[in-house]
């Protein structure tokens, strides 16, 4: 049985999507951008594979800020998806912040985030918001949500739920950041 679809119209159609996303990005650029809330947790201990970070140290990279709770499983579903694009997103000013904000009690323990962290190969400094600070200064309601922020540190996008390579929500996502990894690019044009 051959596929729905063909490489090249996925392509097509994944290139038809960059460009409309653009298109809002660029419209979005011309309101008042919001810079995004520093990150609230400054002690060595509340961050996991990493050194702990201030959005002062991301300055020239796009960042995908993915909230997410060990006991949620549309956040494991997701996994697979970030990694991949942390993978392929290597070479590029860009970098994928890991939030855990504990949506249950049980989930506190910060060995029970690494021992997670670890099972699902997330290699992505994770700040560990276990009082919600982080969380509510980002105003945010759901796991997982995946945030974009730009390399001056401007809140661009929100993007609530489940993604998976290759679904729309992916796609949008992944042409966001292109956008904005190509964004000065653009605007010299």
């Amino acid at each position: 049985m051959k596929p729905y679809f063909s490489t090249q119209i996925k392509i097509y159609l994944g290139t038809l999507l960059l460009l409309f996303t653009a298109n809002t990005y660029a419209n979005d650029s011309q309101k008042k951008l919001t810079p995004a809330p520093e990150f609230t947790h400054s002690k060595a201990s509340e961050w996991i594979n990493g050194k702990l970070l201030k959005l002062a140290d991301l300055k020239g990279k796009v960042v995908l800020l993915d909230i997410w709770s060990y006991g949620c499983w549309n956040c494991y579903r997701s996994f697979p998806w970030a990694n991949d694009l942390e993978k392929r997103l290597e070479d590029e000013d860009f970098v994928i912040i890991g939030v855990h904000a504990s949506e249950f009690d049980s989930e506190r323990d910060s060995n029970n985030v690494v021992a997670k962290a670890k099972q699902f190969k997330l290699h992505q400094p994770i700040m560990i918001d276990n009082d919600f600070s982080y969380w509510n200064a980002l105003g945010n309601q759901y796991w997982p949500t995946f945030y974009l922020i730009d390399k001056q540190g401007k809140l661009r996008a929100k993007y609530l739920g489940e993604t998976h390579k290759g679904d729309k929500q992916a796609l949008k996502i992944e042409g966001g950041i292109q956008y904005l990894l190509n964004e000065e690019t653009l605007a010299k044009k």
